[in-house]
C-alpha cells in the first residue's frame, strides 16, 4: 500500500509541476508529499525528479517510471469500475475549466446529464475567462474556444466557432449600416479586451484579406455583457453566434456586412500531454464530442 500510495502522490507532483502545489492540490502537508517522493525513490534506488525551490522536473528514469505508472493508474480505475457494476461506474474527482458564457448557456445541460449518467462522480467546476493553466492549477480538462495553431496540450474539436458583427434595429436607424468593413471608422464599435488594438481582419466575398485598426466604444472580456450593449443601441458589436443567436432569430439584433466573413475559431476539450487520460476524463470528453456532433444548434437559420 505504501508503494502504490507513493507512486500516486508522484503522478500528483508530475501533473501539478511542483512538491508544493501538488500538496496544495491534495490538501496535505508539504512535507507529507516530499517525504512520499523520497521513500519511492529509496525504493527505487533512482532519483526521479530534479528539485529547485520553485519547480520539480523529471530525470530520464523519472519520464519513464511516470508513464507506466500513469497507466498503471488508469488501468486501476477502470477496472475497479468494471468490476463493482455490469457497467463502468465513474468514481473520483473530475475537474473541469470552462469559458464564461460559452459555459453557462451552453454546457450545463450536457453536464448535468452526465451527471446524472454517473452519480458517484464528483465534479468540480471552473466558470471563468481567465488562462487556466491545466497541469499548474490541476485541472483534468478545460473547454477552451481559440485558434489552436499551435499547443502543448491534446485538442478535441467540439464546435466551430463563427464570429459574426450585430447592432440593434434602433441603432442602425441612427446609424446607417456599414458598406465595407472600412465604414466601421465611422461607428460606437463594441469588443473583447482580448482584441483591443488588434486588427479586425474580414474576407471579401473573393477571399481577400481586409484587416481594419479599430478603436472601440466599450470593451470587456465577456460576451454576453457586450451583446447587452448593442442591444441597448451602444454600437455594433463582434460577437460569436453562440451569445447573439437567440437576439439574431428574435429581430432583437440584426447582422451587418454579411458579404463579409470573419476568422472562426473551434471549442475544444483539452488536457495535457504529459497526462495518461483516466476512464473519467475518456468518458466525459467522448460525451461532449457526441453531444456537439453535426451543425451547432445555435447557428442554425442565424
Amino acid at each position: 500500500m505504501g508503494q502504490f500510495e507513493n507512486m500516486m502522490t508522484f503522478t500528483k507532483i508530475v501533473h501539478a509541476g511542483s512538491i508544493s502545489r501538488a500538496a496544495d492540490q491534495m490538501n496535505i502537508a508539504k512535507s507529507v508529499v516530499s517525504r512520499r517522493l523520497k521513500d519511492l525513490e529509496g525504493r527505487l534506488d533512482v532519483q526521479l525528479m530534479n528539485r529547485t525551490t520553485r519547480k520539480s522536473s523529471l530525470t530520464e528514469a523519472g519520464q519513464s517510471y511516470y508513464q507506466r505508472a500513469s497507466q498503471i493508474l488508469a488501468d486501476l480505475d477502470e477496472l475497479n469500475a468494471v468490476t463493482s457494476k455490469a457497467k463502468v461506474l465513474l468514481q473520483g474527482e473530475l475537474r473541469i475549466a470552462l469559458p464564461l458564457s460559452f459555459g453557462l448557456q451552453h454546457l450545463v445541460p450536457i453536464i448535468n446529464e452526465f451527471a446524472d449518467l454517473h452519480p458517484d462522480l464528483v465534479m468540480n467546476l471552473d466558470f471563468s475567462d481567465r488562462h487556466i493553466d491545466l497541469v499548474e492549477d490541476g485541472f483534468d480538462v478545460a473547454i477552451r474556444i481559440a485558434d489552436l495553431k499551435d499547443s502543448s496540450h491534446i485538442a478535441r474539436k467540439l464546435a466551430p466557432i463563427r464570429i459574426i458583427l450585430c447592432a440593434s434595429p434602433d441603432y442602425l436607424k441612427k446609424h446607417p449600416a456599414p458598406k465595407t468593413p472600412k465604414d466601421l471608422k465611422d461607428h460606437d464599435v463594441l469588443q473583447y479586451i482580448s482584441t483591443s488594438g488588434v486588427p479586425w481582419v474580414f474576407s471579401d466575398p473573393k477571399g481577400k484579406k481586409i484587416p481594419v485598426r479599430l478603436s472601440g466604444k466599450m470593451s470587456s472580456n465577456n460576451g454576453d455583457f457586450l451583446k447587452e450593449a448593442a442591444l441597448s443601441g451602444q454600437g455594433i458589436a463582434r460577437l460569436p453566434t453562440f451569445v447573439a443567436y437567440k437576439d439574431l432569430k428574435s429581430g432583437k439584433l440584426e447582422r451587418v456586412l454579411t458579404d463579409y466573413t470573419s476568422p472562426s475559431l473551434n471549442a475544444y476539450a483539452l488536457y495535457p500531454q504529459t497526462r495518461h487520460l483516466s476512464a473519467r476524463v475518456r468518458a466525459f470528453i467522448d460525451f461532449l464530442t457526441d453531444k456537439f456532433k453535426g451543425e451547432p444548434y445555435w447557428d442554425e437559420g442565424v
